[in-house]
């Protein structure tokens, strides 16, 4: 689906994946609705970056989805961040 579900939250989550991973050109952000006012956001990267994505514990993850989640309701929805190989 379209960015345009979501513009605020997809373009977070690009900026703050891009920042992490070496690859930066690899990362790719996909937005899909679920259902009225929730979506999901995919962001597939490099494997060799998966690592820096998910940090130590899954830290850098969390910490991802919850400025992605404050994004979110900026446009009106929730969202959940998955992270694709």
């Amino acid at each position: 689906m379209s960015d345009a579900l979501a513009p605020t939250a997809a373009a977070v989550t690009g900026y703050l994946a891009r920042a992490v991973v070496e690859d930066a050109d690899a990362v790719r952000v996909e937005v899909e609705e679920l259902r009225e006012g929730r979506v999901r956001i995919s962001v597939h990267a490099d494997p060799d970056d998966f690592g820096r994505l998910i940090g130590r514990r899954g830290r850098v993850a969390a910490a991802i989805r919850t400025v992605v989640g404050a994004a979110a309701a900026k446009d009106g929805l929730e969202a959940e961040v998955e992270f694709v190989e």
